[in-house]
């Protein structure tokens, strides 16, 4: 029920931002012929990353930490919860192939964007629910895409999802990258990750580039 009404609110969202037939966002990254930024905190990066790389339009999703007070910080530092990063994923992605609004589908579809700092198991303000926007438009669709999601009832608890704007992006270290793919066999990915990893690639099957 919740991933057709967010479907639904999808649907809204993207007429609310439409400019002669186009969103704002699309419009203006088809003019330029450049991919665009997205990044976006929801749990855990091992598991986001993976639904992330699996959609058509995606070129690259890379695991790290924004959001926080200290340059450079280690996953030992920011799993403390004191310096105020969240695990993150910078998604890189082709406007004309896959919308910023059809992100913010998934994202908002694949996590509970009511629990404030803990996604199930995983607790700390480094699992807080976040976007960082990269432009004003990105800014827009996402404050309007949340109203939207409250005024459809989607959820029985309000939204805590905090927007702010993208400062710095510090990459994770390398043995948290691709971590999934290269890491399947592991206890995590078999009881936590392939769960949400196949409800998600059952939702979104039109979306999923042609390998998956």
């Amino acid at each position: 029920m919740i991933r057709k009404k967010i479907l639904i609110v999808t649907v809204f969202v993207f007429s609310i931002v439409n400019i002669n037939g186009q969103s704002a966002i699309t419009k203006k990254s088809n003019m330029s012929n450049k991919l665009e930024i997205a990044t976006l905190a929801n749990g855990c990066f091992w598991c986001t990353e993976a639904i992330f790389q699996r959609l058509n339009g995606v070129e690259s999703v890379i695991s790290g930490y924004s959001g926080g007070t200290i340059k450079n910080p280690s996953y030992r530092e920011i799993t403390t919860g004191y310096t105020g990063h969240a695990e993150v994923i910078q998604i890189e992605f082709d406007p004309s192939v896959i919308t910023f609004q059809e992100i913010l589908d998934v994202f908002f579809s694949t996590h509970d964007p009511t629990t404030l700092n803990r996604q199930g198991n995983d607790v700390g303000t480094q699992y807080r629910s976040a976007i960082f926007y990269h432009s004003l438009p990105q800014k827009e669709i996402s404050n309007k895409f949340i109203r939207a999601l409250l005024e459809a009832n989607v959820y029985d608890r309000p939204i805590v999802t905090e927007i702010t704007s993208f400062d710095v992006f510090y990459k994770a270290e390398n043995y948290h990258q691709n971590y999934y793919n290269n890491n399947k066999t592991q206890g995590y990915c078999q009881a936590i990750i392939n769960p949400k990893l196949e409800k998600f690639i059952k939702k979104y099957k039109s979306k999923l580039k042609k390998q998956e």
